[in-house]
């Protein structure tokens, strides 16, 4: 027996630009029948295949700490740092380069509403790593 994972929720001051941001960097959209819009309280965005989904909720409260949970991303295609230029391009902030000289590690990025987020390399670099 086990539990399924539906979703995952991320608390939010601005839910609708959250998934609009979150949407781009990730190629995942609303669903077309219930559109998240402008001053909706919770906005849902799906992988394309709709299996995977992350949910924001607005709350009053603002971020203070560090994140406990944060996701790591991989490049679909390209390198960690061909990514990196199109993520700041759509509002993530650099907060640190974790890069080491072998190529390998990570930078970490906050989303425009500063929860950190990791960009790894991709999966075609660490097979040439190997």
């Amino acid at each position: 027996m086990a539990a399924l994972l539906s979703h995952v929720s991320v608390d939010s001051h601005d839910a609708h630009a959250q998934s609009l941001f979150w949407g781009a960097v990730l190629g995942w959209a609303d669903d077309p029948a219930d559109p998240n819009e402008t001053g909706d309280e919770e906005c849902m965005v799906f992988s394309p295949d709709g299996r995977q989904r992350l949910l924001f909720i607005e709350v009053p409260e603002g971020k203070s700490v560090k994140n406990r949970l944060h996701l790591d991303l991989r490049p679909a295609t390209g390198t960690r740092d061909e990514e990196l230029p199109r993520l700041l391009e759509l509002g993530a902030v650099l907060l640190e380069d974790r890069r080491r000289g072998d190529g390998s590690g990570w930078y970490v990025l906050g989303d425009p509403e500063g929860n950190e987020f990791c960009l790894l390399v991709s999966e075609a670099e660490r097979a040439a790593s190997r």
